[in-house]
């Protein structure tokens, strides 16, 4: 915030304008409306998108302007914008404005936090105030040397921080700047800054004359191939040093060198990335070559682009400029037919896994370039985009953007540039790829929508697929929901019509996958205590190495979401009215339903069976590994979790070495079931379908659901049959005789009537609320205070025939981790029609809101 202003009341019959103000304080779902005050004679009026300074309290802050502002009540005046900011144009384009104060508004988020996601760091932070001289005839009635610096500073004006503040200080130097400014001697300016990031410096390696000399004298020399090296004029040449140079001399800037190395009029050839050198041929050849002079190594500064110079794996991707099949070409044809309209239509793409949905995606790009427009196309996970990046390339080769959250600031500021400026116009990324300043897209596409690491789990708590639905609404374009398993809430809206389906009935290419399931207790029974069964560990061993067959293992853990089960009769201890599993909370050493707060002492035998071997179920990857490399030491094995993904390029490296045969077994969460078409994987383990099966939550069964197909469809995408092995403590599941027995149908419809009966999405909404506090009662009682505030709120509702009198509070209950930081946390439930209007706006701190959310846990 900014110090120092004076109160200031809008002209009557200016526009007033509703402003995102960046500043503690502010209301979440709210924007600030205000008056604009009009405009120098040379400047344009504000508009969406563009920064101004406005008064907040009583004080100074940064504002964007999202939209029209509302007028205020009788009698209130409206203030008025102080200044606007100048700035390289708006900082976002109207479109992304636009989006920013919908999802303000429908996620309950502060507009700013919203703006924020959207820009990358620092753009914000850079705010100066600059003064310039502007009569010669009449100059400010400074001191001397503040004339001075003002006529001498550059065209754009001086920061004021510049200006040497004398003995009265510097609130005592603003005031006699903004009299000067009232008295038309010089004008005061704010500007925002482009943020500062260091250039990325990268060494190149160029062949020297010398180098050319000694490749011409091999050349003329006739060794055995592959024999000792030989003695050319400057010494001996070993075989990577001799390939070293080859390199460096066949390259061609128009080819192998990067967009911005130039070849050298002495016929040079190209510089190459000594990194990338290093990585071929081994860092000695080039450090020996450098030494003795052949080749010299060059610091060039380059833009960031996250996959410049990605070779990924060696082997093709499968081609998609094949002729696509009748059903593609039928959803294509839908697709395309909206694009070429400008008409916004929402569809959801259904087909097993290798059926082609990408293909179809591709066509659906390819028709928005042709028409001017651009494409947001999204991705669950870090890992899948590179793929998707490779086979959308070539439609506009210099022009596809990468947007993930694990990319570098400078990185993620120079793809966010390029995408402004309409230099990209191909936006590939995770969730944050959909707050892109892309201007107008033509097509959005959401692919495996179904996922839930679209929900951001931080403020803004924003669901990617449904922010993606309104920018499509916003841009006049279609988008597409894809998946192989679609989330049980768009199948709803797409039976009632909201969604258009679209359906890739056959798989393209593979064979059919055999699905067994194994019953854990039978194993435990006979003695076997390890994680993998006699099945799966039987189906590792027969893996065909000199055929390049490999496996998968998935054992999907989610954080500490252990569950208590009998090991005997896998019994999951449920609540009695809402039949979903209890939880365990350590605090109070009981057992509590998250639905209707109905609780229970922790079991000592099996009600179902009376064993006492009830225990928390779960195991790491980690332990996972160990096992496998035990148990089969000749198999190359490699783990793909959150912890080694969080390193740079890591999952990038992983499954380009598995994609490429130098791996047998990739095991891994669910991370490793997203997206890989491996033709040679023949098997896939679900070491434990129990754990995420049975958690507290309406979606455990979906999501369940969801990662077994996924996970089954990894295997028999070549000429070979696939099979996929499922071990559990609860084989009669519906879910997983779901995924056996290839019946979607039945699953879906099953879990919609669960939906129904509950009022639970697609036929409701729900709000979560949490609240968090050192003290417990503390967080107890402010639990308890919101939720008969809301229950009454919602009484009244009732009364007025209102669509809000239908909300339902469940709660408050301790969240299923109790105590984090310090701080206790209760839950708040919402359930009905419109539960955000009996809420009646944010409840500000300490609680924070997530609507939709995407588990009650």
């Amino acid at each position: 915030m900014i110090d120092g202003h004076d109160e200031e009341v809008g002209p009557p019959g200016r526009p007033l304008v509703a402003v995102a103000v960046d500043a503690p304080g502010t209301v979440g779902g709210r924007l600030y409306s205000y008056v604009l005050p009009p405009p120098p004679a040379e400047a344009a009026e504000a508009g969406l998108g563009d920064v101004v300074i406005v008064p907040f309290g009583r004080r100074q802050a940064i504002g964007i302007v999202l939209g029209p502002g509302t007028p205020p009540p009788p009698g209130t005046p409206a203030r008025s914008v102080v200044a606007r900011v100048r700035a390289e144009g708006p900082i976002l384009p109207s479109l992304t404005a636009r989006l920013a104060a919908s999802l303000a508004e429908t996620y309950l988020a502060p507009a700013a936090t919203v703006v924020r996601q959207m820009l990358p760091p620092g753009l914000l932070e850079r705010l100066e105030l600059v003064a310039t001289s502007i009569s010669a005839d009449d100059p400010p009635q400074l001191e001397p040397a503040i004339v001075a610096a003002l006529t001498a500073g550059p065209p754009d004006g001086l920061p004021v921080t510049a200006l040497a503040a004398g003995s009265a200080g510097r609130p005592a130097l603003l005031r006699r700047l903004r009299a000067e400014e009232r008295a038309g001697r010089l004008r005061l300016e704010w500007v925002l800054r482009a943020a500062e990031v260091r250039p990325r410096l990268e060494r190149r390696v160029r062949i020297r004359p010398e180098g050319q000399a000694a490749l011409a004298a091999l050349a003329s020399l006739t060794a055995p191939e592959g024999g000792p090296g030989v003695t050319p004029p400057g010494g001996r040449l070993g075989p990577r040093q001799r390939a070293v140079l080859g390199e460096l001399a066949a390259a061609s800037p128009a080819t192998d060198a990067p967009r911005d190395a130039g070849a050298r009029p002495d016929g040079g050839g190209a510089a190459i990335p000594a990194a990338r050198l290093a990585e071929r041929h081994g860092g000695s050849a080039v450090s020996s070559l450098l030494r003795r002079g052949l080749v010299e190594v060059e610091l060039t500064t380059v833009g960031r682009q996250p996959l410049a110079g990605r070779v990924g794996p060696t082997r093709p991707a499968v081609p998609l400029d094949t002729e696509l099949s009748p059903a593609q070409a039928a959803a294509a044809g839908r697709i395309r037919e909206a694009i070429a309209a400008g008409r916004h239509e929402r569809f959801l793409l259904v087909g097993p896994t290798a059926s082609g949905k990408t293909a179809v995606y591709r066509a659906a790009v390819e028709a928005a370039l042709a028409a001017g427009r651009g494409a947001i196309l999204l991705v669950p996970e870090i890992a899948l985009a590179a793929p998707l990046l490779d086979r959308l390339t070539p439609l506009a080769p210099g022009s596809v953007a990468l947007l993930h959250s694990a990319l570098g600031e400078g990185e993620r500021g120079d793809e966010w540039r390029r995408i402004r400026s309409g230099a990209a116009r191909v936006v590939v990324g995770t969730r944050l790829a959909i707050l892109a300043p892309l201007a107008d897209p033509g097509i959005i596409v959401v692919d495996e929508e179904h996922d839930a690491a679209y929900k951001s789990d931080r403020t803004p708590r924003y669901q990617a697929r449904d922010a993606a639905l309104q920018l499509g609404r916003l841009a006049g374009a279609p988008v597409v929901l894809g998946s192989a398993t679609p989330d049980v809430v768009s199948v709803g809206r797409a039976r009632a019509g909201e969604l258009v389906r679209l359906d890739l009935p056959e798989q393209l290419a593979g064979r059919p996958v055999t699905v067994r399931i194994v019953d854990l207790r039978a194993e435990l029974a006979a003695g076997n205590h390890g994680l993998l069964s006699t099945p799966l560990a039987a189906a590792l061993g027969a893996l065909d190495r000199a055929a390049g067959e490999r496996a998968i293992l998935v054992l999907n853990r989610r954080g500490s979401a252990s569950i208590v089960l009998c090991r005997d009769c896998g019994y999951v201890q449920v609540c009695p009215e809402c039949h979903r599993p209890l939880v365990y909370h350590a605090a109070g050493l009981a057992l509590r339903c998250h639905h209707c707060g109905a609780s229970a002492p922790v079991a000592r035998r099996c009600p179902a069976c009376g064993s006492a071997r009830i225990r928390y179920l779960g195991a790491g990857t980690e332990k996972l590994e160990a096992e496998v490399r035990r148990r089969f030491p000749d198999l190359r094995v490699a783990r793909l979790d959150r912890d080694v993904s969080e390193r740079k390029g890591a999952t990038e490296r992983i499954i380009d070495a598995f994609t490429d045969g130098q791996l047998d077994v990739l095991l891994g969460t669910s991370l490793v079931t997203k997206g890989l078409d491996v033709p040679e994987v023949t098997l896939v383990g679900i070491v434990s379908a129990d754990v995420a099966l049975n958690l507290p939550d309406e979606r455990a069964a979906e999501r369940t659901y969801q990662l077994l197909r996924q996970a089954v469809g990894r295997a028999g995408r070549g000429v070979r049959p696939g099979s996929a092995i499922i071990q559990t403590y609860l084989p009669d599941h519906p879910a997983l005789r779901a995924v056996a027995e290839d019946d979607a149908a039945a699953f879906y419809d099953a879990e919609l009537e669960a939906r129904r009966a509950f009022g639970s999405p697609p036929f409701g909404r729900l709000v979560k609320l949490t609240v968090a506090d050192p003290d417990r009662e503390a967080a107890a009682r402010a639990a308890e205070r919101l939720a008969a505030a809301v229950t009454e709120r919602a009484a009244g509702a009732a009364g007025r025939g209102e669509s809000a009198g239908d909300t339902v509070v469940l709660g408050p209950l301790p969240a299923y981790v109790a105590r984090r930081a310090g701080r206790w946390r209760f839950h708040l439930v919402l359930r009905g029609t419109d539960p955000l209007a009996a809420l009646d706006g944010d409840p500000g701190p300490p609680w924070s809101v997530d609507v939709d959310p995407d588990s009650l846990l």
